[in-house]
């Protein structure tokens, strides 16, 4: 069986591995995750999660990185992480009232080979108001997370309902990925990884 790293800072999807009983090592590189233009936010979401793996694959031949990215997108605008409190603020008074979409695409990095793959949820928020906006964005939880909010935290409160998977919402599509590192698995060689280096 070869060797799963995960190449995220992400302490959600650590938790996400663990629930799974996915047995893995962290590597992380910085990485430029300059999108370039032309991409649709799935293809720029596959591609940001590729980036990721690539500098922890070459240093670890032997094992299968995982990496992955997730934007929230409304009316064709991106939103990733706020800059500071006023930008936070501005991304949930956008998607206050309204569907927006989570989007989370993933790259499975295993030497020359890559499995790329999203999966797409469905968020609707309450009408929030100014003062609901400020205390949540007070509290500190948007400030690392795509579209200012977290859905496993006190950004719950913030959504009437959501359409497809969850847990893509808070940063894996845990069932498919699970169902595609077993075919990946099945399909690669298996070689020893003593050797390997973090």
């Amino acid at each position: 069986m070869r060797k799963i790293i995960l190449a995220s800072a992400s302490p959600r999807r650590r938790e996400l591995l663990t629930l799974a009983d996915i047995k893995y090592s962290l590597c992380i590189k910085n990485v430029d995750e300059t999108v370039p233009g032309g991409l649709s936010p799935e293809e720029g979401a596959e591609y940001t999660a590729e980036q990721k793996t690539l500098p922890v694959a070459q240093a670890n031949p032997g094992a299968i990185v995982i990496g992955a990215d997730t934007v929230v997108v409304q009316d064709g605008e991106v939103f990733g992480k706020p800059a500071d409190e006023e930008d936070a603020k501005r991304m949930l008074l956008r998607l206050s009232g309204k569907e927006h979409q989570v989007i989370t695409g993933v790259c499975l990095t295993a030497g020359d080979v890559r499995v790329k793959f999203h999966e797409t949820s469905t968020v609707k928020f309450y009408k929030l108001d100014r003062d609901e906006i400020s205390r949540y964005v007070k509290s500190g939880e948007p400030m690392d997370k795509a579209g200012a909010y977290g859905i496993q935290g006190k950004g719950c409160l913030l959504v009437e309902r959501i359409e497809g998977d969850y847990f893509n919402i808070v940063g894996l599509p845990l069932a498919r990925l699970v169902r595609e590192l077993k075919k990946l698995q099945s399909e690669l060689p298996q070689e020893e990884d003593e050797n390997d280096e973090q």
